[in-house]
């Protein structure tokens, strides 16, 4: 279930136990982040916010994606187009609820956020939507957005 788990990935360079995980995460963000549960749609922080900024991984602060990549899917969940960096996050196949999905990892701590999904017809320069939990982001708002 935890993606530490996964041999074939290369070692996170944040590394805890699951308790110090425990520790330093609420029960629903653990829940998500480290055991790949998924936030029910429509309720999250972030689905529809329009702020501009930069959404870094909520276990361990990585840039992740960046308010410009963010588009409406109407999905129920935050969705974007592309990483701010393509090292930024890692891509693994999931088989899990029988069918084939891939799951987007954090590459710096390997928490879960959610699933990529492309060809789905969406209007954006990589065709791509990244399926994010809320609760696996944190949004740190640019100073223009103030303004």
């Amino acid at each position: 279930m935890s993606a530490d788990a996964d041999t074939s990935l290369p070692a996170p360079k944040i590394q805890l136990t699951p308790q110090e995980w425990k520790a330093k995460l609420d029960p629903e963000e653990y829940a998500v982040l480290r055991e790949a549960a998924t936030e029910r749609p429509h309720i999250g922080e972030y689905t529809d916010t329009k702020t501009e900024g930069v959404y870094v991984c909520r276990a361990c602060d990585a840039e992740l994606f960046r308010s410009t990549e963010k588009f409406d899917s109407h999905c129920g969940w935050p969705s974007f187009f592309d990483p701010t960096a393509s090292d930024a996050v890692i891509l693994r196949s999931d088989n899990t609820l029988g069918m084939h999905r891939v799951e987007v990892l954090c590459a710096n701590c390997h928490s879960h956020l959610g699933h990529v999904f492309e060809g789905e017809g969406y209007n954006t320069p990589t065709d791509k939507r990244y399926c994010i939990n809320s609760i696996a982001l944190r949004l740190h708002p640019s100073d223009s957005a103030a303004g």
